[in-house]
């Protein structure tokens, strides 16, 4: 459990001032100057000893990732942070960039120095409209206190930041697309390589990394890499806030440390599920695009990445979904179905057909209007699409139908019979 000592988002839940001076008075903009005079290499090196995977849910080294941008460059650098935060289940951004901006406009500063850019663009979901005005305001504070602009806290860097809102399109989450929509474009991902830290926005070196990764480096570089690689586990260190909503008692956001217990997660901070544990039915753990886990999984499994991955789901967002046994599993990942055929961009042809086909099957299996047989062949239409797509939209929509026919293929074949026998096919819990 992580001690209210090591929390680095004290306003997560918006009890105090999120202004400027709230901030100060947290600790947030403290030595921002030193950090930035120990120089590009010691952020990154420092970065690097922390452990800090990416939040976003791909959960590659970030330290790795600012160090591939160009030493020296006859191009303009840029940062560009991804606050688009489309992924069903998530909304842990929505609350730091509401609560706690001047985590993320300090982050900004600090992380642009790192790798040489001049200028950051906030790419902001378009529906956050409370979120933004309060990224704004914090953003224009800084202005105004000198702590970014034309040398920005006194180091003799000038560094502009700006806030760019989308359109509420999904693929724009995906880096080359955001890339593309901040450039005018219709939001589609892009061929890599090249990849953005060779040509990104507007063809320059670009590094895109997650709010919630931004945010959290300013704590790291004040309180120390080693601070922060002492929480958590080996190769899954640091703080995460976790989404947990659906049949729970208490759904909330919460920071806690990487490695924590999914059982403890969910019983100490969401006030247990709706009936008791026992009443569990699947865990949906890291938002709705990684694969379903049923309750004897969820009894032992740790929340972070490398243990997720052992048990064929992920980490992802750490957008919690929590299902008892009143939900109709089929029919919610029935749904999931439907939203990534919606928001698929169309530029692969394996997403374009792939999605739609997969939606209407999962609807007949809904119904169990359906052949045993088709559930293999549903199973194989999500290997010809998961990974032979440009971006990983695709994945998305394969792995919540490969979890249902992995872990729930029983509950398949049932509803096929009822539907044969001529009785209703009724969820489980319904009979």
């Amino acid at each position: 459990m992580l001690k209210d000592s090591d929390r680095i988002f004290t306003n997560l839940y918006g009890y105090h001032d999120w202004a400027l001076d709230g901030a100060r008075a947290r600790g947030d903009w403290a030595g921002t100057g030193e950090i930035l005079a120990k120089g590009r290499e010691w952020i990154i090196d420092e970065m690097k000893a922390s452990g800090l995977r990416g939040r976003g849910g791909a959960g590659f080294s970030t330290g790795m990732k600012w160090s591939f941008m160009p030493k020296t460059s006859d191009r303009p650098c840029y940062l560009v942070v991804n606050a688009d935060e489309g992924e069903p289940g998530t909304c842990k951004d929505r609350d730091i960039m509401r609560h706690d901006p001047h985590k993320l406009v300090e982050g900004c500063l600090i992380a642009s120095f790192a790798i040489g850019a001049k200028a950051c663009y906030i790419y902001i979901r378009g529906e956050y409209y409370n979120e933004a005005s309060n990224l704004q305001s914090a953003i224009d504070q800084a202005y105004a206190a000198g702590l970014i602009g034309k040398n920005a806290c006194g180091s003799g860097w000038d560094f502009d930041l700006y806030l760019h809102k989308g359109a509420g399109a999904y693929i724009c989450g995906e880096e080359t697309a955001l890339i593309e929509s901040l450039e005018g474009r219709k939001g589609q991902p892009r061929l890599k390589p090249p990849f953005p830290a060779q040509a990104g926005l507007y063809g320059c070196p670009t590094t895109v990394n997650n709010v919630e990764t931004i945010a959290v480096a300013p704590t790291i570089l004040r309180r120390g890499a080693g601070w922060f690689a002492g929480l958590g586990r080996d190769k899954n260190t640091g703080t995460k806030i976790f989404c947990i909503s659906g049949h729970v008692n208490n759904p909330c956001n919460v920071e806690e440390e990487m490695g924590i217990p999914l059982k403890t997660l969910i019983e100490t901070h969401a006030g247990g599920v709706r009936g008791g544990w026992d009443n569990l039915l699947a865990i949906i753990p890291g938002g709705s695009s990684v694969p379903v886990l049923p309750k004897d999984v969820c009894d032992t499994i740790l929340m972070d990445f490398d243990s997720l991955r052992a048990v064929r789901s992920g980490l992802g967002t750490a957008g919690i979904i929590v299902m008892d046994k009143s939900t109709d599993i089929v029919k919610a990942i029935a749904r999931l179905s439907k939203f990534y055929m919606h928001e698929s961009c169309g530029q692969c042809t394996p997403c374009r057909e792939g999605t739609g086909w997969m939606w209407r099957v999962m609807e007949r299996l809904v119904q169990g209007r359906a052949e045993v047989e088709e559930i293999d062949v549903l199973e194989d239409v999500t290997r010809q699409v998961e990974g032979h797509t440009i971006c990983a939209l695709g994945d998305a929509a394969a792995w919540p139908i490969q979890g249902l026919i992995r872990h729930f293929r029983p509950e398949l074949e049932r509803r096929i019979a009822a539907h044969k026998s001529g009785s209703t096919p009724l969820p489980l819990a319904a009979e």
